[in-house]
């Protein structure tokens, strides 16, 4: 959880400094963050927590004596198969019922951080525009960063064009109690204003310039003040939802779907008896023409194509709307499945790795932090690699929710098995030893 936070701060650092956010606002964001990342930080805590545990007992011979004392590895893995059950209820449990809130909480926590203004006022050399209806310009400040030098401002009234600009030699600002104001007190400056003459539209018909010796400038600062948007907006993406929550959007919108199928199938089937059009055309010579009537004058059938292409126009623009707003809700169900399969998968794959590592740890017989960090890291990869993949194929609608969801732990299920059967019947896998033998009766018989 340490290193995904560090992750989060180094791609967040640019939004959260020099923004002046009270201490508790990051906590509570690093706190939500944490939340959301327990599915990637629970299975990769269990593969690496076991794999250290049984690779200890296996360095300091522990095994051996359970095993001797006959105790099969098996029935010694009973308690802790035990705990990481417990431990993959609870899993689902907070995916089902704290997470989504979780996410709610961050997300929108997030987007309110991101849109807030820099708090940095009046930076140095630069046209700041943090203040509406201003852009101002500071050339230097004095050391104790209330001092101004060179002090420019245009003011711009809503709607119109920047008539107004005023120069200070120099200056200062200091915020009033409760800081909801800034105040500039500006001294032996110059101010210009543009304005419309009596006759004409010209709003730069007549110049004002007016000398002063001191003037104060009050600016709002309730725009730099974290404003929280309401988090019914965010309520609508399939990260917040629980599985009540999924399950009746698939069914609302895959009953959207059929109804928009079968309304414009009841709309174009009276167009396809009318023009005498097969609904499933197989050659172009099954389609009668629409126009048998000789009788007709040259102007009145090119009246009949003109308004039969209008009405042919208009359904096939009808068919490609519902056509393009069935695919966005199938593939927004798609969507909604995966986030309910989530819910599902990070049980199962606490208990997979788990089946991994316990035997693991027994196969290689090192502790500590040095190896079985390396074999957990590299498995976990295979195991997030595998469901990303799968993840995007259930997005694109390449393959079945299920399936792609399900295929990582799919294939890791047999891995395990497999070292779980080579550490009960004490199998040398990473024996170099054992290897050479087994090749070397390979190459004697195909010499032979």
């Amino acid at each position: 959880m340490f290193v995904l936070l560090m992750l989060f701060l180094f791609k967040y650092i640019d939004d959260l400094i020099g923004k002046g956010f009270a201490w508790y606002v990051i906590l509570e964001l690093m706190m939500y963050s944490s939340a959301t990342n327990v599915a990637m930080a629970l299975p990769l805590s269990v593969l690496l927590s076991t794999i250290m545990t049984y690779g200890s007992l296996g360095e300091n011979y522990e095994l051996v004596a359970i095993k001797a004392a006959g105790i099969s590895l098996s029935r010694a893995m009973y308690p802790m198969i035990i705990i990481v059950s417990i431990l993959s209820v609870s899993a689902f449990i907070f995916s089902d019922y704290m997470l989504p809130v979780a996410n709610l909480k961050y997300f929108s926590l997030l987007y309110d951080v991101r849109q807030q203004r820099s708090a940095t006022l009046l930076p140095e050399g630069v046209f700041s525009s943090s203040f509406p209806g201003y852009t101002i310009r500071v050339e230097k400040k004095g050391a104790d960063g209330q001092a101004l030098y060179g002090v420019m401002i245009y003011e711009k009234e809503q709607n119109s064009e920047n008539n107004t600009v005023l120069f200070a030699k120099e200056g200062r600002m200091y915020r009033t109690p409760g800081d909801k104001y800034l105040v500039l007190k500006l001294e032996d400056g110059v101010r210009y204003e543009e304005l419309p003459g009596d006759v004409g539209y010209n709003t730069r018909q007549r110049l004002m310039r007016f000398r002063f010796k001191d003037m104060e400038k009050k600016l709002d600062l309730s725009g730099f003040k974290l404003s929280r948007t309401d988090e019914n907006e965010f309520k609508s993406a399939f990260q917040m939802m629980n599985l009540k929550q999924l399950r009746d959007y698939k069914k609302t919108t895959q009953h959207a779907i059929d109804s928009s199928v079968q309304v414009g199938y009841r709309m174009i089937t009276p167009y396809l008896r009318y023009f005498n059009l097969p609904k499933k055309p197989t050659t172009v010579k099954n389609i009668t023409p629409a126009i048998t009537n000789k009788s007709l004058t040259l102007s009145e059938q090119l009246a009949a194509v003109s308004n039969g292409s209008s009405e042919a126009r208009s359904i096939q623009s009808l068919v490609k709307d519902d056509d393009s707003r069935n695919h966005d809700n199938a593939q927004n169900i798609r969507k909604s499945l995966v986030e309910y399969q989530k819910k599902y998968t990070l049980s199962a794959v606490c208990l997979v790795l788990f089946l991994i590592g316990a035997p693991l740890g027994a196969i290689i017989r090192k502790g500590g932090l040095g190896l079985p960090v390396v074999v957990s890291v590299v498995f976990f990869l295979i195991y997030y690699i595998i469901s990303t993949i799968g993840e995007k194929s259930v997005k694109d609608g390449n393959v079945s929710p299920i399936l792609g969801m399900w295929i990582s732990i799919i294939i890791l299920t047999p891995i395990g098995i497999f070292l779980s059967y080579k550490a009960i019947t004490d199998s040398a896998i990473f024996d170099a030893d054992s290897y050479k033998k087994f090749f070397k009766r390979i190459l004697r018989r195909t010499e032979a």
